[in-house]
């Protein structure tokens, strides 16, 4: 059984995307990752369901890397934070390959129920890379989402202009209203 993604974003890198296993729903927090059949969901949503199982300890390895990356995205270059995501990355590597189709890269594990984890905390680190400036956190203050912002001038603030912007422009729109 198929069960669907009822995260309000999807599809953003795979290291946002496992932050945005949890979000707010009317001002409950939710998460996606509480069992095997949500770390499913997440696992099928990245395109990782063929590679890792979706069982107890990929789950328990996957949370530990969710709480990495939500320390260093919440605090960047935070000696802690940064050693977390650290002991993360310690449970893989990447060995260089030659194939028919020409150089490539191909991760090793130890124990492959890291490798969800490790997977987005490479990731996270080649967005560090690419475009630091771009990793943001949605500017609603009811909202806990991550996105990297791929909008042509860098200004994104909403993880959704239909969810969040919305409901700042509406709020914005009450509070002008209501005093006259």
């Amino acid at each position: 059984m198929t069960v669907s993604d009822p995260r309000p974003l999807v599809g953003e890198p795979v290291s946002l995307d496992l932050l945005n296993t949890r979000w707010m729903l009317d001002g409950v927090r939710q998460d996606l990752l509480t069992d095997a059949d949500g770390l499913a969901v997440w696992l099928t949503a990245n395109g990782l369901d063929a590679r890792f199982a979706a069982d107890a300890s990929t789950l328990r390895h996957t949370l530990t890397a969710r709480d990495a990356l939500n320390g260093l995205a919440d605090r960047p270059g935070d000696p802690a934070a940064v050693a977390r995501v650290d002991a993360v990355l310690d449970h893989g590597r990447i060995r260089a390959t030659l194939t028919a189709e020409g150089p490539g890269e191909l991760p090793e594990f130890a124990d492959p129920a890291w490798g969800p984890g490790w997977t987005a905390a490479r990731d996270y680190l080649d967005l560090l890379r690419t475009a630091p400036d771009r990793i943001r956190s949605c500017a609603h203050e009811a909202c806990i989402l991550h996105f990297f912002d791929t909008s042509r001038n860098g200004t994104r603030r909403w993880c959704s202009m239909a969810i969040c912007g919305n409901r700042a422009k509406a709020s914005r729109h009450y509070a002008r209203t209501k005093d006259n």
